[in-house]
């Protein structure tokens, strides 16, 4: 069985529309999101999902990743639950809230878990330029574990607050990547994951490529050495080793690559490389469609060279952590047998 952990869509009425898309830009010029006219085909969604082997599809929202508007976040969670509906056992919702207002998100958050049955909620790397260790998140998180969602980190729907990104679509490029190993640092060494035991988060693109940065990571960890220890801000460690969070605690989706052309091998490549520098137990299957991919044929492709790579790539292609993170997977694909 194959799920796809990171599968976008947008609600009809919140897609920008020009042509055969539109490429929004930011007020420095910068882009910053691709508005596909595929986000919102979802009988699209279910077509490439049959030729690819795909059996179901977990739904996030680009507009909700980052959303201060409740009323906003409210509709992208009414349709989500509506394409579950329309669509029987091929698509799995994630929560979409207000993170800093937990006044609003705090309730949201539990008619998503109660009401609508979502396993997860999607939010982005970085929260109107607050870091994801912000005390002001603290309620959210609490409310996450509590109510047992999973928290799916995606790159932030704009460019990092750095003018040297703002040139070469670099924002896009590297500065997704690159927040989202920030944010993968700051979660561990803020002691969240120490206060929260229960809380899981899955983390976009293998945590932005964070394996291949890992011997730099450690060994400025070690803040004695680099003389970091009382420094404010720069001396925080985690109660247990650095590599416990990254191997037991965080999870990691394979998508992340793109590149339209020699999809399937850039894509494999990029999975190998995972596989080789994260704990396989800790990995799920992505395709980021359709926005990295959004060809049928390029991610039956991309799913056949993934399936090539040997059996540990076979194993997390065929769902091996699937519910670890969806517990209840049978009963949410029931319907389409029935």
């Amino acid at each position: 069985m194959i799920i796809d952990f990171q599968h976008h869509y947008t609600p009809p009425e919140l897609m920008e529309h020009g042509g055969a898309g539109i490429l929004r830009l930011d007020e420095h010029g910068n882009p910053n999101y691709k508005f596909n006219p595929l986000l919102a085909d979802l009988p699209a969604h279910v077509r490439m999902m049959d030729h690819a082997g795909i059996d179901a599809a977990v739904l996030s929202c680009g507009g909700g990743f980052d959303q201060p508007n409740f009323a906003t976040c409210r509709l992208i969670n009414d349709r989500m639950r509506q394409a579950e509906g329309d669509y029987p056992g091929r698509f799995i919702g994630l929560a979409h809230v207000p993170a800093l207002d937990p006044l609003a998100a705090v309730p949201e958050l539990k008619r998503c878990a109660v009401e609508l049955d979502f396993p997860g909620v999607a939010i982005a790397s970085e929260l109107q330029g607050q870091a994801l260790d912000a005390e002001a998140l603290r309620p959210f998180w609490k409310a996450c574990a509590d109510l047992g969602l999973y928290v799916f980190i995606h790159p932030l729907p704009r460019v990092i607050a750095w003018p040297q990104m703002y040139m070469d679509d670099l924002g896009r490029m590297l500065g997704w990547e690159f927040s989202l190993m920030a944010a993968a640092v700051r979660l561990i060494n803020s002691g969240l994951l120490d206060e929260l035991p229960t809380l899981k988060i899955q983390i976009s693109h293998f945590a932005g490529g964070i394996g291949r940065y890992l011997p730099r990571i450690r060994g400025l960890q070690d803040r004695e050495r680099n003389g970091t220890a009382a420094i404010p801000r720069h001396g925080r460690k985690p109660r247990q080793p650095f590599d416990h969070y990254l191997q037991y605690r965080l999870f990691y989706d394979c998508c992340g690559w793109s590149s339209p052309d020699d999809a399937a091998e850039q894509g494999a490549e990029w999975v190998r490389a995972g596989l080789n520098e994260l704990a396989k137990s800790q990995l799920l299957f992505a395709t980021d469609y359709p926005q990295a991919v959004e060809h049928d044929d390029e991610v039956l492709a991309y799913v056949n060279a993934v399936r090539a790579l040997g059996a540990d790539a076979r194993s997390v292609l065929e769902g091996a952590n699937v519910e670890k993170l969806i517990p209840n997977l049978g009963e949410r694909l029931n319907p389409r047998a029935a």
